[in-house]
């Protein structure tokens, strides 16, 4: 992966309650330097409109930093609520972490 890359994974039900852990990796991005964060959601069984509201947060804090934000590996209820919601058509979001690859190498 790109040295300007940081993978952040998520898992399991992401919500309110588990999104401190996600909360704390994206400040330490923020002050790393780094120029891209890739939320890996192919371990997430269900996210609430809370664990997407801290996307949309961190969406919002990563683009003023200069920071882009990618999605990938999302399942079918995590896209039904991007779809429901309009966020689909805000997030640039891929279907693995080899489609991210893929993409990078085309844009060099």
């Amino acid at each position: 992966m790109n040295q300007q890359v940081k993978v952040i994974a998520i898992s399991g039900i992401f919500n309110a309650n588990s999104s401190q852990s996600f909360r704390q990796s994206i400040t330490e991005v923020m002050e790393s330097g780094m120029s891209i964060v890739l939320v890996d959601c192919h371990n997430v069984t269900f996210m609430d409109s809370s664990g997407l509201g801290t996307l949309v947060l961190t969406f919002k804090a990563l683009q003023e930093s200069g920071i882009k934000m990618v999605i990938c590996s999302i399942n079918e209820q995590v896209r039904m609520l991007f779809e429901l919601t309009g966020m689909d058509s805000k997030f640039t979001i891929v279907p693995s972490q080899e489609a991210f690859e893929n993409l990078l190498l085309s844009a060099t």
